[in-house]
């Protein structure tokens, strides 16, 4: 399985969705991508969830790593 990496916590805000989105439109089936953000993620997921019918959001996964470092796989169906 691919996987995509972006390290988002040095992208304006006002960028990271977008980024996001596209990074995740360019996955093929069973690829994901791996955010590392500096908040949790949860308003993503529920974005993903309402917004892409290609988000697989039963293996949506993430991890804290620290105080300012989240780590989330979102994968493809």
């Amino acid at each position: 399985m691919a996987t995509d990496q972006l390290d988002l916590r040095d992208l304006p805000p006002s960028q990271r969705h977008a980024t996001i989105h596209e990074a995740f439109d360019e996955l093929a089936a069973g690829e994901e991508l791996t955010i590392i953000n500096d908040h949790d993620p949860q308003p993503l997921f529920y974005e993903f969830r309402a917004e892409r019918d290609a988000f697989d959001a039963d293996s949506y996964d993430v991890e804290r790593r620290g105080p300012e470092e989240f780590v989330a796989t979102l994968p493809k169906k």
